[in-house]
């Protein structure tokens, strides 16, 4: 046994690696919003030093919260190594927002805080905790985290790690950290001339696993072959260009808004569909708008959404990395009527869940991890560059969470841009709401709250095309 511990990143973890830019940084994050309780100090102020005790009594659980990059020398593949001067200070932040303290101010902060990218000589991952939000009842903690670490549906796992279902106090007693040792670049080297040399026996062996767990072979290869194949259609036909879309600036915005989830099922119940057949939906309503405002006619583009399918099994919850492909949806923004638009997006949902569409994008990550950096970081551009914008929909628990007896009331997700795509969707489901988050490149989208109205808009108008009362965006809690 060596006398060094590391772990590999897979190919799809470091696509998040190489296709970040200066402008385009690959990290997730999200804006949760807690009832205060008793986390204040006699001043009045957060207890940021029990806050810091309850996530330091939690690191253990997640290990790669202590580990760093380090790098292959001459393949220049990462891999992740315990942190030898872990310093959970540098990532636990305590700000407050100026007087009054309001959704606008902590919207603007996120933005600020979300433009800046991640120390890669540290682990990937920041936490500030925001006081000073308007009436005093609550704080923020605003989560920043490098999606080479996670996917959402890791993400959620990783935030039930962290919270509590019950309204328990008690803070855990840390335990010991003790970083194992790294290799050397001599042995880091070594093991990926090792590792190349076993892979002809490597894919030999996976090929006869395949061929032995599959029953019909032919038809599962000519279904991976259509998926390549409608992979590489979209690559031909690119969506069109947009207001939205262009060469990305250094800065953000963020808003957000939320609808009672019910009034989704109920939608989705009316129009015998799935719940994210109505965000597609409502999205598509709220594009159209958002760009007729913008003086472009709809019906002249080919205006395309990734969303990311989650390929993570139950017997992979809790694991941290990337099991996830995506989805090339094109949104029908020229049609009117949101009902026409709803039962367009529901058969190619069907279809591409029928052809098993996101099984193409797996398969190229299976492929990648032949694959040199150099290339990796060519066909991650490809990709980001085939869609207009991204939206992903992550469920989450239905019921209260809690951090040391706060309870959490909202949980706004965002979600990174890519090259040349000016605003991204993120959806994340808890107790009883559906929270929209929306990020967006600073000059690309200046009325960005324009959209999040045409998102309220559109929804309302295709609860009122279907017959179903909705009530539109809750109000939120400060």
């Amino acid at each position: 046994m060596p006398g060094y511990h590391y772990d590999r990143l897979s190919a799809q973890d470091n696509t998040f690696l190489v296709g970040e830019t200066p402008t385009a940084h690959m990290h997730i994050g999200g804006v949760s919003i807690y009832e205060i309780s008793d986390l204040t100090t006699p001043l009045g102020g957060l207890d940021f030093a029990k806050l810091r005790a309850a996530v330091e009594g939690v690191l253990h659980r997640i290990p790669r919260y202590r580990q760093k990059l380090q790098w292959t020398p001459v393949f220049g593949n990462p891999v992740w190594v315990d942190d030898p001067n872990f310093n959970l200070d540098y990532h636990l932040r305590h700000t407050s927002l100026p007087g009054p303290g309001s959704a606008a101010q902590l919207k603007a902060l996120s933005s600020r805080v979300m433009a800046q990218q991640l120390d890669r000589e540290r682990p990937l991952w920041e936490f500030w905790f925001v006081e000073g939000l308007e009436g005093g009842d609550h704080f923020a903690m605003i989560t920043k985290i490098h999606h080479c670490m996670i996917d959402g549906k890791a993400g959620v796992d990783l935030v039930q790690t962290l919270l509590s279902i019950k309204p328990e106090k008690e803070v855990l007693e840390p335990e010991p950290y003790t970083p194992r040792r790294a290799p050397s670049s001599q042995e880091l080297l070594r093991d990926e001339l090792l590792r190349r040399g076993a892979m002809p026996f490597l894919a030999l062996q996976s090929f006869q696993n395949f061929r032995e767990e599959t029953g019909n072979l032919r038809e599962e290869l000519g279904l991976r072959v259509r998926a390549l194949g409608e992979l590489f259609g979209h690559a031909l036909n690119p969506p069109s260009e947009t207001p939205i879309n262009g060469p990305l600036g250094p800065h953000r915005r963020f808003d957000w808004l939320s609808f009672p989830l019910e009034d989704v099922k109920a939608l989705r119940r009316k129009a015998s569909c799935t719940v994210n057949d109505v965000v597609l939906c409502t999205a598509s309503g709220a594009f159209r708008r958002y760009l007729q405002l913008r003086n472009v006619e709809p019906s002249k583009l080919n205006f395309r959404a990734a969303a990311p399918v989650s390929m993570r099994s139950d017997a992979e919850r809790g694991e941290l990395g990337n099991r996830v492909s995506s989805w090339q949806v094109r949104l029908p923004i020229e049609v009117e009527e949101p009902i026409e638009r709803l039962r367009i997006i529901s058969e190619l949902t069907r279809e591409l869940k029928e052809k098993n569409h996101a099984i193409g994008i797996e398969l190229m990550m299976n492929v990648a991890e032949w694959t040199p950096p150099v290339l990796l970081s060519l066909g991650a551009q490809a990709a980001g560059g085939q869609t207009n914008t991204i939206i992903t929909n992550v469920p989450g628990p239905q019921f209260p969470l809690y951090l040391l007896g706060a309870r959490l009331i909202d949980m706004f997700p965002m979600a990174p841009l890519l090259e040349t795509m000016g605003m991204s969707t993120a959806l994340f489901s808890y107790d009883g709401k559906i929270n929209w988050g929306f990020v967006a490149d600073y000059n690309q989208m200046p009325d960005l709250g324009s959209f999040a109205q045409a998102i309220e808009d559109a929804f309302i108008e295709l609860g009122a095309a279907l017959e179903v009362e909705v009530t539109g965006r809750v109000q939120g809690c400060f």
